[in-house]
């Protein structure tokens, strides 16, 4: 059986998970469009089209550099010796980006990992929300923000890796330190 205490304290443990995952939401929505009519696509959703996108971009890659490689043979049999040894270097550095486009197929592997688990602990954490029932856990939200620590510091500025249009430039970083 479990004590009132400890029920209490896996309540809290669930209301910070809920919490963490819709920040994670929150982060996710702001950095992706809406489809027009409010709604924003679940993380898995983002997720999964991160991989849908690295796939289309590795295929335009692999089409682009046999495109190329069609016409190296054109010109390798114009038979001119110069131009064959610059369509040999020029293939060596074909078969690199091709080697190079294996990133695609194990990035999508991973994501796809990382999508079914976060689906299972959404799934969990939301089932649990509902069997302790909104009402009780809301009471324990406040519970919970009056014990929440202040926020360190340097925790508070580190922002992650930013988009160009988002992030301090590198000349503004020189002119600080300038």
């Amino acid at each position: 059986m479990i004590s009132s205490d400890d029920e209490s304290q896996l309540k809290k443990e669930l209301l910070r998970m809920y919490g963490n995952l819709n920040e994670m939401r929150r982060e996710v929505a702001a950095l992706q469009q809406d489809d027009g009519l409010g709604n924003f696509m679940s993380m898995a959703d983002t997720l999964d089209a991160i991989v849908e996108s690295t796939e289309d971009a590795g295929n335009t890659i692999m089409d682009s550099m046999e495109a190329i490689g069609g016409k190296l043979e054109l010109l390798r049999g114009l038979g001119d010796a110069k131009v064959a040894a610059i369509c040999q270097d020029i293939t060596g550095d074909a078969n690199r980006v091709f080697e190079a486009c294996a990133f695609q197929d194990l990035t999508g592997q991973r994501i796809t990992r990382v999508v079914k688990s976060l689906t299972f602990v959404e799934d969990r954490v939301n089932a649990l929300i509902r069997l302790w029932g909104k009402d009780e856990l809301a009471a324990m939200v406040e519970e919970l923000n009056e014990e929440k620590p202040e926020i360190e510091t340097d925790a508070a500025l580190l922002h992650g890796p930013q988009r160009s249009n988002v992030a301090i430039s590198q000349a503004d970083i020189d002119k600080l330190f300038g």
